[in-house]
């Protein structure tokens, strides 16, 4: 599904990518992990076509998008769910989940009702301001905004950070469902192990700006987890 070739990336005159290689396959759950500043959130806003790449190709279902803008990646597929969530809290939850809309393909501006049924909580609360909702909701907020343009690629940049215990476990049933009932592709970074066994099948570790380490998920044993995860 999407194919990552030669990718470089510097800010400033720290080279933070390193030719690094990635293949995502249609319907997979990948979990992109490594300690912090290795170039987790670097890659997915590169593959987002928010920061410019220097060198390296990115293609999507066989189109190279490595110069496309944000918004056109979006048109064609591409949700992201940024870290911090990002919402906007000046508008309403209606409106904040309406943003994603103009990116449809099918030019529908009617929230999708799938939305409604995986956040219950974002039908109740439509009028309500996103900057009165809680973390968790703010979260699920962001997922909802992200799911508007229903992307056949969902990319989620630490999406349980800062989230109550109770509200983890329902965004991580979530992002399964999301993956195996809706046949949705996933990208994830999280730096919490439970919780990426808990999601993703497969794993790729990131080290000083490379992809050193790929494979399934049953196969992240004590000495990777030692040698890159492991503060």
């Amino acid at each position: 599904m999407i194919e990552i070739k030669g990718l470089n990336q510097y800010y400033g005159e720290s080279h933070t990518l390193w030719d690094l290689d990635l293949d995502v396959s249609e319907g997979d759950c990948i979990a992109v992990m490594g300690r912090n500043g290795v170039g987790k959130t670097t890659l997915v806003e590169s593959i987002m076509g928010l920061l410019p790449i220097k060198d390296g190709s990115i293609n999507f279902q066989g189109n190279n998008i490595s110069q496309s803008s944000p918004e056109s990646r979006a048109s064609i597929g591409i949700g992201y769910v940024p870290q911090g969530r990002r919402i906007f809290p000046f508008l309403t939850v209606e409106e904040n989940l309406k943003i994603g809309l103009p990116a449809r393909k099918d030019k529908s501006n009617t929230i999708p009702e799938f939305i409604y049924e995986l956040f219950p909580v974002l039908k109740d609360m439509l009028e309500r301001q996103g900057g009165d909702l809680s973390g968790g909701q703010q979260q699920q907020l962001a997922i909802g905004r992200a799911l508007v343009i229903d992307p056949k690629l969902l990319i989620l940049d630490e999406p349980t950070e800062g989230i109550q215990p109770n509200v983890i476990l329902e965004i991580c049933d979530i992002i399964r469902k999301l993956n195996t009932q809706r046949d949705m592709t996933v990208i994830l970074v999280e730096q919490k192990l439970p919780i990426a066994k808990r999601i993703a099948d497969k794993f790729v570790i990131l080290d000083r700006g490379a992809n050193v380490y790929s494979g399934l998920m049953s196969e992240l044993d004590d000495k990777l987890i030692k040698k890159y995860l492991t503060v």
